[in-house]
């Protein structure tokens, strides 16, 4: 029979083992979900990189759904779908209001924290919008079409009708544009969220000519940007339209130094995430007295009304910076 006097060592280092087992880090059984539309851009997977950045630090779980193309019927059954698991909190891009408010709505009724990221359901009754202050994006943007033109030219505007941070952008726009009669905006043309019909489109306007010849484009969603450039960079370097793109992913930021994009708007989809979920987590944490509340008009409410991410202007001057900082993310 082993003596006291051996067992005693064994005895103290499995008290330790169980002891530090005890108190080391554990996984969460906190959910956050991220839901969004045409998740394969660069755009979303920034995102997604804020997302489990956040996820990483905090111990929780953390993953974006959603369609990988542009589906706004998609979109809305994976936010039903992510609903149905009773996560701690949502994050949501809207892309169709129509079908998001309801959905967003009971969600809260049912006791999920839910915010809109990106692009916003303003009717909803979501606990606050964070991202870019999307009409003053557009506002950049106008500034830098009207330098470029000097004032004068004809335009064509690749959106998304209805999807609501394009028509905050597009408002910023004509907000501009109003102050300068002779910028013309000839058409503003739905690509439905695919970049070759904007780059279809493209080859179509740059063959009119006389009073119809297109001077600029202007894309005012992430994707169109580089196929709209890609079509540009084959026309005479003398005569090529001026392109205003959106974000900064790594074929734009290029077409921007190679000069065949005039200037590019930068906005934080990263942050957009990563701050989200720190602000849902925080909610977790300290639970808000209601959330199916309206916070906004109250000047004493526990929650913003907007988190404003930020935007700006990526232009020749500075794009090297923008692809020093983008490697150096990608690299890590």
């Amino acid at each position: 029979m082993p003596s006291f006097r051996r067992l005693f060592p064994v005895l103290i280092a499995s008290t330790l083992i169980a002891s530090l087992a005890a108190c080391g880090p554990k996984k969460s059984d906190q959910q956050y979900y991220l839901v969004a539309n045409n998740t394969h851009l660069a755009y979303w997977q920034s995102a997604a990189a804020g997302l489990a950045k956040f996820a990483a630090e905090s111990g929780v779980q953390a993953e974006m759904r959603g369609p990988a193309n542009f589906d706004p019927k998609a979109e809305a059954q994976a936010f039903q779908d992510v609903v149905a698991l009773r996560p701690t909190g949502i994050m949501v891009s809207v892309t169709s209001p129509e079908l998001m408010t309801s959905e967003i709505n009971d969600a809260l009724a049912a006791g999920i924290p839910v915010i809109t990221l990106d692009s916003d359901a303003p009717h909803s009754r979501r606990l606050f919008f964070i991202g870019t202050n999307n009409q003053a994006a557009g506002r950049l943007g106008g500034q830098a079409l009207v330098e470029a033109l000097h004032g004068k030219g004809n335009v064509v505007i690749f959106t998304i009708p209805g999807q609501p941070n394009l028509e905050e952008r597009l408002n910023g726009y004509n907000d501009v544009l109003a102050a300068h009669p002779d910028i013309h905006v000839l058409d503003i043309d739905d690509i439905h969220g695919d970049a070759t019909i904007a780059s279809a489109k493209t080859r179509k306007y740059m063959a009119q000519t006389g009073k119809n010849h297109i001077d600029a484009f202007v894309c005012l969603e992430a994707s169109a940007g580089e196929k709209v450039g890609q079509v540009v960079s084959q026309a005479d370097p003398n005569n090529r339209p001026i392109i205003i793109a959106m974000d900064v992913d790594k074929p734009t930021l290029e077409l921007v130094k190679s000069g065949i994009i005039t200037a590019t708007i930068s906005q934080k989809p990263f942050t957009m995430a990563y701050i989200g979920g720190q602000v849902l987590q925080s909610i977790h944490r300290d639970p808000l007295p209601s959330l199916t509340r309206n916070y906004e008009p109250d000047p004493f409410a526990p929650v913003p009304a907007f988190i404003d991410t930020g935007s700006s202007i990526v232009n020749a001057n500075n794009v090297d910076l923008y692809l020093h900082n983008l490697e150096q993310n990608t690299t890590k």
